[in-house]
């Protein structure tokens, strides 16, 4: 928890400083009023006391307790301040430090729990520095002044109060030690309930389809229960606090008075009046001892609960992501030739994989390996084959979603690791085989900038929707390209996606286009007239399509065929249906005979 402090800038020290200032301020002004008590109290009972003395004295009392006010009002709002900058600055830096996760990590941490983890981890640290900077700080210093100023007023008295006190700290420490493991748990069953909300969510309809509805809230049912049963003994066994909290005191009080009427009955008439004043001062710094510690019990309810939380943020910020920026292509190249990144390379847009293998996390073997083939500048290249063969695995090794084990890819003759991720991502457009897109316009969507690429002008939105063969439809929506689009585009179709999807990667101008079944929601016409306007208009473009079907690819320059994770042939359709077998079984079991005869 200590290493969340970190995290405070300068401005926000100085807030905790006044939050300091203040506290010690307001208790100097709480301890102070009993004295006066205490001074109306022998004023009241000495015969021809003047009104005025008594008057003054409730006086100074009314502004002392108008200053305690003030006081309290002024360090919740620098403890706000700093409750409110601190959460700021964690959720910047958590979802700056997610931004650079690959995908391994994003997948060990899940998405659920991110998310978590971004928003109600980081709102718990929050509430215990704006309730502890003005708890914390107050209720020590308050206890030890407070026990200062009535240590040499009676013995009895102060043994009842170290008694109550005592009996305090007894009962919060064994509440704590049955809390605190439920408090732990509560963020990860949170994560679990945030997990099975958001999966329910996203596949609502497949739900719908399979009438699953009551499945799914039999799942649901079970992870809320859980998160519910262990909130209900973690709030039973902090509900036997108050009640605890007010024995405690009223007992003293009546312990207090107790032994002070005691004391009365027994001193001489000439002591009695002193007697009964240091019993009313005395009850009063015995409750601001006892006040201390329910404060301190305050934050021993929020601190286990915000410490597991500090724990899964700084997870999460400690985290190193295993793809890290290279050197940058130009260091590389000035250092191996002497010359720069544009001149190395001879052709712009060229793709090489040099046996490249590649096994995920905690596999028990390689998903494709031995890889080697290249694409040259303007080159069409397909990957094609079954369900399982590692097309999309390698593909998401050219953008660096993941890193190979063994082997190299290079785009324009240099190792993809050499390149900084924002430089070697703003040379390629990515079309994902599932469609996202993003709520806003059409145009917004299209257009999304990023890297050193700014937001596409309208020109290239247009020229891209075209060329995507989106923009007949986009034409015809309410609004044309300012039409809205809604989050995950929900309001458009799976081939309006698709093809919106394209139009984005076209008008970044990339390199290297790549994409992974991002015909399949395509009808064949729309396929070939893409297809097509890509040939027309990108001629120096190098084109990677990742496909299911021959008619998508059969004209590309390169096919590179696919089983198990191996290469079982390169080349042209004609060669691979003469010397492929695997190319020949996809082929026949998609064409017949005569169209494959035909072409």
């Amino acid at each position: 928890m200590g290493r969340i402090f970190k995290y405070l800038k300068a401005r926000q020290w100085l807030y905790v400083f006044f939050c300091l200032v203040f506290v010690v301020l307001g208790v100097c002004l709480e301890l102070k009023m009993p004295d006066y008590m205490s001074k109306i109290t022998m004023l009241v009972e000495t015969p021809g006391s003047e009104m005025s003395e008594v008057l003054k004295q409730g006086g100074m009392m009314l502004l002392c307790a108008v200053g305690s006010m003030i006081t309290i009002i002024v360090t919740s709002f620098f403890a706000a301040k700093v409750g409110a900058g601190i959460s700021k600055t964690l959720r910047d830096n958590v979802y700056n430090k997610v931004m650079d996760f690959s995908m391994e990590e994003i997948g060990r941490f899940s998405t659920a729990s991110l998310i978590n983890r971004t928003t109600n981890d980081i709102t718990q640290v929050q509430m215990l520095f704006v309730m502890g900077l003005s708890m914390v700080i107050k209720a020590p210093i308050m206890a030890v002044w407070a026990i200062i100023k009535i240590a040499d007023k009676n013995l009895q008295w102060t043994t009842a109060t170290a008694v109550a006190v005592g009996v305090l700290i007894l009962m919060l420490l064994t509440l704590m030690i049955f809390a605190v493991p439920r408090f732990k748990k509560i963020q990860t069953l949170t994560d679990n309930l945030n997990r099975v909300t958001r999966e329910q969510l996203n596949g609502i309809r497949v739900v719908r389809a399979y009438n699953a509805e009551s499945y799914q809230e039999e799942k649901f049912k079970v992870a809320n229960d859980a998160l519910t049963n262990n909130n209900l003994v973690v709030q039973r066994l902090m509900a036997i606090i108050g009640p605890v909290m007010t024995l405690i005191s009223s007992g003293l009080s009546v312990a207090v008075y107790w032994i002070g009427v005691i004391l009365i009955e027994n001193a001489a008439v000439a002591d009695k009046l002193t007697i009964f004043s240091d019993m009313v001062v005395f009850t009063n710094y015995a409750m601001q001892v006892i006040m201390s510690f329910m404060m301190f019990a305050m934050v021993f309810i929020l601190f286990p609960r915000a410490q597991v939380s500090a724990k899964r943020i700084l997870e999460v910020l400690d985290c190193n992501p295993r793809i890290k920026d290279g050197m940058g292509c130009d260091k590389v190249t000035e250092a191996k030739d002497g010359m720069g990144c544009d001149k190395v390379a001879a052709t712009k847009g060229s793709i090489e994989f040099n046996k490249v293998s590649f096994r995920y996390p905690d596999a028990g073997s390689d998903a494709i390996s031995d890889i080697s083939f290249k694409a040259g500048k303007g080159e069409t290249v397909a990957i094609i084959g079954a369900t399982g063969s590692g097309k999309t695995t390698l593909i998401n090794l050219i953008p660096r979603l993941f890193d190979v084990t063994g082997g190299e890819v290079l785009v324009d003759g240099v190792n993809v690791k050499d390149y900084t991720l924002e430089e070697l991502r703003d040379k390629i457009g990515y079309i994902s085989q599932k469609a996202i897109l993003f709520s806003g316009s059409v145009e917004s969507n299209i257009g999304y900038g990023g890297g050193n690429r700014p937001q596409a002008t309208e020109d290239d939105i247009k020229k891209a929707a075209k060329i995507a063969q989106s923009d007949d439809f986009i034409s015809k929506m309410p609004d044309g390209y300012a039409s809205r689009i809604a989050q995950g585009g929900t309001n458009v179709s799976g081939g309006q996606k698709q093809r919106i999807s394209i139009a984005r990667a076209i008008a970044r101008k990339p390199e290297i286009l790549i994409f992974d079944d991002s015909f399949s929601a395509l009808d064949y016409k729309t396929d070939r007239a893409l297809r097509q306007a890509l040939e027309d208009n990108l001629k120096d473009t190098t084109r990677v399509i990742v496909a299911q079907r021959i008619g998508t690819i059969r004209n590309a320059d390169k096919i590179i065929v696919l089983e198990h994770g191996k290469v079982v042939g390169i080349g042209k359709h004609d060669d691979l249906l003469k010397n492929c077998e695997v190319y020949k079984e996809i082929a026949e079991s998609q064409l017949s005979k005569e169209e494959l005869a035909n072409g």
